[in-house]
């Protein structure tokens, strides 16, 4: 974590790349896509009074291997005691004991959440382009229009700067077929993002101090249309399939040979990929 307040001029950013490659199971291997992987990128797109809001995307790299019904589980650990207040396009298996808070309750108070996707049919307040599809995912190579799932997350109790929030680990993702083993997280440049009319680019806001009672945040507004500019700081980690169908386990030095050509395959993302976003 000594990273993230080393890199204080960096626009915060959080892009977790799970790269699923093939690993030593003959079963998760395939030879027609031997560097085939899933990414996923945690994106912070603006503060809140005690945290922020972030977008995370799931994109599936992989030729030929779709994720099915009943399709795709996230999980992670806290670094500290974050919460979820709240989630479009996704939710938590779990609430957790939230009895802690006496007025507002949050959405999740676990130190270890499960999200799954929201189902098909969704009312329109609770989505997010690409989510809610119930956790299936095509791939890029042979449906890219739905190979990428996203929702929206506000987490709270998890500080407003570079130096006060700490990254999520232990990363855990289940899906049908062989299961996957996550890498070590590591910082890469920034995500940007295309708008709807396709003329402007932005990318992750700039770190900057805690907002201090209420009154506008004078900075890049949520959901990528904000003015963001300059070189960013974003967080990647690989994973690689294994015979254990269960989990995607973070495992340190599993893939560090394939970091640098797996961040350059994952970093382009499909246009539009947050447009028309809503809030609850």
């Amino acid at each position: 974590m000594e990273s993230i307040a080393r890199l204080t001029s960096f626009a915060v950013s959080l892009l977790f790349l799970l790269s699923c490659l093939s690993f030593t199971s003959t079963e998760a291997y395939d030879a027609l896509d031997p560097t085939g992987n899933i990414t996923i990128k945690w994106d912070v797109m603006s503060w809140t009074p005690d945290g922020y809001v972030a977008v995370v995307t799931m994109y599936n790299f992989q030729q030929y291997r779709h994720i099915q019904a009943p399709g795709w589980t996230l999980g992670w650990t806290w670094a500290k005691k974050e919460v979820i207040w709240s989630m479009v396009g996704a939710q938590t298996t779990e609430q957790g004991d939230c009895s802690r808070f006496k007025g507002n309750v949050p959405h999740c108070c676990k130190k270890d959440p499960t999200v799954v996707d929201l189902l098909p049919g969704t009312a329109y307040n609770q989505q997010i382009a690409n989510c809610c599809k119930g956790g299936v995912l095509n791939s890029w190579v042979q449906d890219p229009a739905n190979a990428a799932s996203s929702f929206q997350i506000s987490v709270g109790a998890a500080g407003t700067t570079n130096k006060t929030v700490k990254l999520p680990k232990n990363f855990t993702l289940k899906a049908p077929g062989p299961g996957y083993t996550c890498g070590p997280a590591k910082i890469v440049r920034a995500t940007k993002f295309i708008t709807a009319d396709k003329r402007r680019v932005t990318q992750a806001l700039r770190p900057g101090p805690a907002r201090e009672g209420p009154g506008p945040w004078h900075g890049p507004s949520p959901y990528g249309l904000g003015p963001g500019s300059g070189p960013g700081w974003s967080v990647s980690s690989q994973a690689r399939p294994r015979h254990d169908p269960t989990l995607c386990r973070a495992v340190p030095g599993t893939a560090q040979a394939r970091d640098g050509p797996g961040v350059k395959r994952a970093v382009p993302a499909p246009h539009n990929t947050f447009d028309n976003t809503t809030s609850a």
